[in-house]
């Protein structure tokens, strides 16, 4: 099975990304830098989406090595855009996080245990 683009099909596509650049720009600028964070962890179900998509372009296409290569190309950033997202993620919702003293962790493991000293 062999797959090629032809120039109207590729032109297409570029023109498709173009216009997702400028949307992706144009959206990110307008929200208020208190919801980037929650903004980051709904973005990451869209990049699980692309690397579905990568994975199908990488393996779909055996005979273009150019459709093989974007599809690694996108593999590798929707990845490192996920695994980002829930560091980014993890470390937001550390902040909400109580802090506690060792001594007092220390107290509540042991009354927990059934200590009374």
């Amino acid at each position: 099975m062999e797959t090629h683009l032809d120039l109207t099909t590729l032109l297409d596509l570029i023109f498709l990304f173009v216009i997702a650049i400028f949307l992706g720009v144009e959206l990110i600028s307008k929200v208020p830098s208190i919801l980037h964070t929650p903004l980051m962890s709904g973005s990451n179900a869209i990049s699980g989406i692309t690397i579905v998509g990568a994975l199908l372009s990488t393996g779909l296409t055996p005979g273009s090595a150019f459709c093989t290569m974007l599809g690694v190309f996108a593999l590798i950033f929707a990845t490192i855009n996920v695994v980002g997202g829930y560091l980014v993620t993890d470390r937001m919702l550390g902040m909400f996080r109580t802090k506690t003293t060792s001594g007092t962790a220390a107290k509540e493991v042991k009354s927990a245990a059934g200590g009374s000293k």
